[in-house]
């Protein structure tokens, strides 16, 4: 359990305005309220599930994995009983600190995370950062639910439902998937070891496209290749 004079972390959001998370927002950095309670990360794969007809079951090939998920609510708050829960002073208030309206805070929020960036045409990327916790992607969805209002009808408190969609950089993609699908071009620098046969294998899971392969790149023997030659291997028809 936390001692009252230990600081507990903040999560946070970062905006940045390339995919590369390299170019951040001065300034635009969101504080939590109050740290999640829980948050939820789903993943999610794509298959083709195409059956023949007259068949009792389909082969679910595999097609792609789509980016995953990431939901968690945000706490607005300004009755001035919750303050920093960096130092856990939850219940204490500062009654000569105006605390910012709900509203004030949501247009913060929005102003520093989702507004639209007219000289990229598209919202800002974000970084989430809580502990172990760090979470690349873009906001896909946000929906606010107003909790308690004062006796004039403005809201005091409100909860943000937050949906947040992962977002990888496709030169950080290519990295991850090391592109060794056969449904792309492949080149290859032939080696002295190497034998044409067991490369195409090697790519196609299957050596027998090693004369279609020789043929595509105008080969003479598929045998007598010399070391250093550049060798192409293309997609796979479909």
């Amino acid at each position: 359990m936390l001692e009252l004079s230990q600081k507990a972390e903040k999560l946070y959001v970062q905006a940045y305005r390339d995919a590369e998370f390299q170019d951040q927002v001065s300034g635009n950095k969101f504080n939590a309220l109050i740290n999640p309670a829980t948050y939820s990360v789903s993943y999610k794969f794509e298959f083709d599930d195409t059956q023949a007809p007259g068949t009792s079951g389909a082969n679910m090939k595999f097609n792609r994995i789509l980016p995953g998920d990431f939901n968690f609510d945000f706490l607005f708050d300004g009755t001035g009983v919750v303050k920093d829960m960096s130092v856990l002073s939850l219940g204490i208030a500062n009654p000569f600190e105006k605390p910012g309206t709900v509203t004030e805070q949501i247009e913060d929020f929005k102003r520093k995370i989702i507004d639209y960036q007219s000289d990229k045409h598209r919202p800002y990327y974000l970084k989430i950062h809580w502990g172990e916790l760090l979470f690349k992607g873009v906001l896909r969805q946000m929906d606010i639910e107003y909790k308690v209002f004062a006796p004039d009808g403005k809201p005091i408190r409100a909860i943000a439902k937050c949906q947040f969609v992962e977002s990888i950089a496709d030169v950080e993609r290519a990295a991850q998937e090391n592109r060794e699908s056969p449904d792309i071009t492949h080149e290859r620098t032939f080696g002295g070891s190497d034998r044409l046969d067991l490369m195409t294998e090697k790519i196609y899971e299957k050596n027998s496209y090693y004369i279609q392969v020789a043929e595509f790149n105008s080969l003479d023997s598929f045998r007598k290749i010399d070391s250093g030659s550049k060798i192409y291997f293309p997609p796979l028809a479909k």
